[in-house]
């Protein structure tokens, strides 16, 4: 089992951006610790969507038929019956 990611610095942006916004204030402020703990969840959270992606691509590369598909289109044309 894979150790969850830590979500919290994202609901603590979260908070402190809608704080921002009800002061109207122009600028976010966060401690370089706050900042370090946000940038390291997101890029867990990349981390996880790429290895998720990867492994859903090779899934669904398995799935794939390597067999050859040939389409005959017949132009058709007018009888005189």
């Amino acid at each position: 089992m894979q150790n969850q990611i830590n979500l919290t610095p994202l609901t603590q942006f979260a908070q402190i951006l809608r704080a921002a916004e009800l002061s109207q204030s122009k600028e976010v402020k966060m401690t370089i610790q706050q900042a370090r703990l946000l940038g390291l969840a997101l890029v867990e959270i990349q981390d996880k969507v790429n290895r998720d992606y990867e492994s859903m691509f090779n899934s669904l590369k398995g799935y794939v038929s390597q067999e050859e598909v040939q389409i005959e289109i017949d132009g058709g044309g007018f009888s005189d019956k």
